[in-house]
């Protein structure tokens, strides 16, 4: 079977794009770090020819931040969304404003598409 995942073409994008993670995506993964959600998550993680922002490979699962750089590159997204369809893995995105203004609603949603449990008192 052919490698699809973290393409050695794609190494040093890959790391550049951790080096430089905006505002937003170092606040999810202080969220996803250290397994806190009880799921592993990778960041720059790539599948193909497209690089994620996050992803849980346990649950076929891409969280995708997007800025407004994305307003203006909708049928790329489209493709991408196409692409790791047809390999069963789902894309959630969020806004880097939703990130700002709520990031609980955010976890709250991907805890929801994982699958996981509510902590005591929460509602999902």
């Amino acid at each position: 079977m052919k490698r699809l995942n973290n393409l050695p073409d794609l190494k040093e994008r890959r790391k550049e794009l951790r080096s430089n993670q905006t505002m937003q995506e170092d606040i999810l993964w202080s969220e996803f770090r250290e397994h806190r959600l009880g799921v592993k998550f990778k960041r720059q993680h790539s599948v193909g020819p497209y690089i994620l922002d996050f992803y849980c490979p346990n649950k076929k699962l891409a969280i995708e931040l997007d800025g407004s750089q994305h307003i203006e590159n909708k049928e790329y997204d489209l493709e991408r969304s196409y692409y790791l369809a047809e390999l069963s893995i789902k894309v959630l995105r969020f806004w880097n404003r939703e990130i700002d203004a709520n990031i609980s609603a955010v976890i709250k949603k991907i805890k929801k598409e994982l699958g996981l449990r509510p902590a005591k008192g929460e509602v999902l």
